[in-house]
């Protein structure tokens, strides 16, 4: 039997998250690709425009980002809407799932992050373990199918019309969170 020194060196595998976005204006792509580099860059995170993706693709990862904006009057954005029913042949046991959303606090406070809800709600229920939990403090909406636990988001909210200038920092602190809950 030959016997090969260890080195020392071993090499680690850096985990591999795929991030699923859905955009119609730009603003979630745009944020999508802050919380890619982030978290590390495109060796971390794979960024997939679900328009251009199955949703079988998301059976690929163990660790998943989630991103939708919310659109017209708490409805999916259109590239969701087109694969909402094809989450239901996936197997989501087993996977991390984080979630983000952009949206409109004060224009549409009715339904803020709804598509985020709506996404987490249909996903939690396959199986898949949400992280990254947001606290809804500082935020002006009166209602969202995205809070859980009484004052938390199921995931990032950002809200580029009215407080851009907050994104950054909140992308920031929120991948942190999110680096510890899938081990990156």
């Amino acid at each position: 039997m030959i016997s090969i020194p260890d080195s020392g060196f071993a090499k680690k595998t850096m985990a591999k998250v795929g991030l699923f976005y859905g955009s119609t204006t730009g603003k979630t792509a745009d944020a999508a690709e802050q919380v890619q580099a982030a978290l590390g860059g495109d060796s971390v995170v794979d960024l997939q425009d679900i328009a251009d993706a199955e949703a079988s693709s998301l059976a690929e990862y163990d660790y998943l980002i989630i991103a939708c904006p919310t659109w017209n009057i708490g409805d999916l954005q259109d590239d969701w809407e087109a694969v909402f029913e094809d989450l239901d042949d996936v197997d989501f046991s087993g996977k991390t799932v984080a979630y983000f959303g952009t949206g409109d606090q004060v224009g549409y406070a009715d339904n803020f992050m709804d598509a985020m809800g709506q996404l987490e709600e249909k996903i939690s229920g396959l199986g898949g373990k949400t992280v990254g939990y947001w606290s809804a403090d500082g935020y002006d909406h009166s209602e969202s199918l995205a809070i859980r636990d009484g004052n938390k988001f199921c995931g990032l909210a950002l809200d580029d019309d009215n407080e851009s200038d907050k994104s950054a920092a909140r992308i920031e602190a929120w991948t942190t969170q999110i680096k510890q809950a899938m081990s990156l």
